[in-house]
């Protein structure tokens, strides 16, 4: 007797999850945006987006015209920096850094050369717009590295060493790049894209096709039905979990490896495993949601007021550690915390559970909790 009642407790919630998913294949303008998400969106997330330097415009005054000057302004060359002319006064230069029109004023002075090669100290001046904080902090540190190989090179021959300079003794930084050597950018932008992709539809989709039921008023029936609430909120978070990992497999081998080309150098039946979990995790955040809107546009809301602060807070886009404390403190309780340590480490790091076993541990009792708490408001409201 109690082998036919699990048979039936599963049969059934195997009947709501296929229900689940039916109801979602009718609906055609999400299916499509879910494609567009997990698709097209991913590749344009990594091409289009760069936080990299690249070609800010620099201006120069040349007080000195001489071949030292020449040569200092031939160093600032694309891709870093791209040459948009000579100003004849500072202050135009000034007035351009203002309008926008240019991010770096080089200003040299008169006697540069002379100063150089009667090895007498001399400085140029660098202006740079920080309207773009990381933008004009990457243009200042590279104009800082330019100007200064070019004034050690430039006091070696003034000490008619530039041909010994190979046998000065030298400091030199040796340094390796780990689990993406090539510093490719659109590793990271795309990545990053899927997992805000996962982590919008985990929290959206379940707790839509639960306020469906609301609005259609169909979750009454569902309620005096054999069906208990555990069934009725788990069938819907099986359906969807299903669903976005589909989406994540045509993200990952329709775009980011065949198109950016991102290692999987872990299991990859580990990742689809963690993504699932970290799905579940969220969609608890989704039913919680769920429980206090009427209707779908309220849930796009919620899920805005939920999600948005995730993303931004977890460590996706800026360091984690970076934060503030109490900003850490409260992102412990964001799975999204931890599942982009887990995804990292899975595609590039090639790390296994082995390593991964406590944020997948932390984000599944956070999922525990999530959803037995929105299982209690369901409850709640309904009784």
């Amino acid at each position: 007797m109690d082998g036919r009642r699990v048979f039936r407790w599963w049969r059934r919630l195997a009947a709501m999850t296929q229900k689940e998913v039916l109801q979602l294949g009718r609906d055609l303008p999400l299916l499509l945006f879910l494609l567009y998400s997990f698709s097209l969106s991913v590749y344009i997330s990594g091409v289009g987006i760069t936080m990299q330097l690249r070609n800010a415009e620099i201006l120069v005054h040349d007080g000195d015209h001489s071949l030292s000057s020449r040569e200092l302004i031939h160093r600032f060359q694309p891709p870093y920096f791209r040459f948009k002319g000579e100003v004849a006064d500072p202050r135009e230069g000034l007035r351009q850094l203002d309008a926008g029109t240019a991010m770096v004023l080089l200003d040299i002075p008169p006697r540069f050369h002379e100063a150089l090669a009667a090895g007498e100290s001399t400085a140029v001046q660098l202006l740079v717009d920080t309207t773009n904080a990381p933008q004009g902090l990457s243009a200042a540190s590279y104009a800082l590295r330019i100007a200064g190989g070019f004034g050690s090179e430039a006091g070696l021959a003034s000490l008619g060493l530039s041909g010994a300079q190979a046998n000065l003794p030298l400091v030199m930084s040796a340094h390796r790049v780990w689990f993406n050597p090539n510093q490719d950018e659109t590793w990271f932008q795309s990545i990053s894209h899927v997992l805000r992709m996962i982590t919008v539809f985990a929290v959206l989709l379940p707790a839509i096709a639960l306020v469906r039921e609301k609005e259609r008023g169909t979750v009454e029936q569902l309620l005096v039905s054999p069906l208990s609430p555990f069934q009725i909120m788990l069938s819907k978070v099986l359906a969807m979990t299903a669903v976005i990992l589909i989406c994540t497999a045509i993200a990952v081998y329709g775009v980011l490896r065949p198109v950016f080309h991102v290692p999987m150098k872990g299991s990859a039946w580990a990742f689809f495993f963690l993504t699932a979990l970290h799905i579940f995790t969220t969609a608890g955040l989704g039913l919680v949601a769920a429980t206090v809107t009427r209707n779908q546009a309220q849930v796009g809301m919620m899920t805005l007021f939920l999600v948005g602060p995730m993303m931004l807070l977890s460590g996706l886009n800026t360091p984690y550690e970076s934060m503030p404390g109490w900003v850490q403190t409260v992102m412990a309780f964001s799975p999204l915390r931890y599942y982009i340590d887990i995804t990292y480490g899975v595609l590039l790091k090639g790390a296994g559970l082995d390593v991964l076993w406590k944020p997948a541990g932390t984000m599944a009792l956070l999922g525990g909790g999530l959803f037995g708490f929105g299982m209690w408001r369901f409850r709640r409201q309904f009784d």
